[in-house]
């Protein structure tokens, strides 16, 4: 592979990874109004995979994609599926136990649990420029956290964070290391399905009947879910792994809470603050400095 050649693909990985980052960063724009209307997690979760999978199938239709995968790599998609649909799951779910705020700032431990698996299971050097990115982003997304000071820590909430930190990075890792055939709509496509499946279990299993979407405004929030954090989120972050791996495509994710503040300031009229400032500053430099490490490489 030529210089040029590798080039052009990392910086097609970080357009990528910046992007999906962006697109993940939208989701309270879709989930909290239908929380707001009663939705339970599962309904969301459910509207969220099942119009993804149906956008899809549709794209893959009209583009002529093949849906064709080898019969012995469905157990290994499945589990893939599983573990990325568990590993929201268990987010929304922690929602309930509570404050988003603090749930999707322990989120971002999964970047450190990525670099530490590398590390411990596939003996990927670590280096400091990327321990420093890594400590930059997660103090600047500490920063950009907005309690009124009564919000408190919930032992079950903290668990279910942790747990969904731990399977979105064994998600990453996993992406990363299988080297398969298939064209980054169709791996997705079939990600999502399997997601779906898993989706549905959960909510027979939790108890939580899919309540039906009524409004033009809980279709469109649905159709946003499916469509931003879920189909274009899901399938640039598979297209990231690939080609600038799986540490720095997780320490892109930091531009996620990035992006939801910008939703809060401009489309809820949230206060934006010099901490706000200091944040995105840290989170910027953090992304900067794993570009720069990474294209220099």
């Amino acid at each position: 592979m030529t210089t040029n050649n590798s080039n052009s693909l990392k910086i097609k990985g970080f357009a990528a990874g910046i992007l999906a980052a962006m697109f993940y960063g939208t989701n309270p724009l879709g989930s909290l109004p239908l929380y707001a209307d009663g939705f339970n997690s599962a309904s969301v979760l459910f509207y969220r995979y099942a119009l993804a999978v149906a956008m899809f199938a549709i794209f893959m239709v009209v583009k002529k994609v093949p849906f064709t995968v080898k019969r012995g790599h469905l157990i290994r998609l499945a589990c893939l599926g599983t573990i990325f649909a568990m590993s929201s799951t268990a987010l929304y779910v922690a929602f309930l136990f509570m404050d988003a705020g603090i749930a999707s700032t322990i989120l971002f431990s999964y970047p450190i649990m990525v670099a530490v698996l590398m590390v411990v299971f596939f003996h990927e050097r670590a280096s400091w420029l990327t321990a420093l990115s890594i400590a930059l982003a997660t103090t600047g997304i500490a920063l950009l956290y907005r309690g009124d000071g009564t919000a408190k820590l919930s032992a079950a909430g903290l668990t279910l964070v942790i747990v969904s930190s731990l399977l979105y990075a064994i998600y990453i890792i996993a992406v990363q290391r299988w080297h398969h055939p298939y064209s980054s709509v169709t791996f997705t496509f079939w990600i999502v399905l399997f997601g779906l499946a898993a989706i549905i279990i959960f909510s027979l299993l939790a108890g939580q009947s899919i309540q039906l979407l009524h409004t033009p405004r809980q279709w469109t929030c649905a159709i946003q879910l499916a469509l931003l954090p879920t189909v274009l989120s899901l399938f640039l972050m598979n297209i990231a792994i690939k080609n600038i791996g799986s540490t720095p495509s997780a320490i892109l994710g930091a531009l996620e809470p990035v992006t939801a503040v910008v939703i809060g300031v401009t489309v809820f009229d949230e206060a934006f603050s010099l901490r706000l400032a200091i944040g995105i500053a840290l989170i910027l430099s953090a992304v900067i400095i794993i570009v720069a490490k990474t294209t220099h490489h």
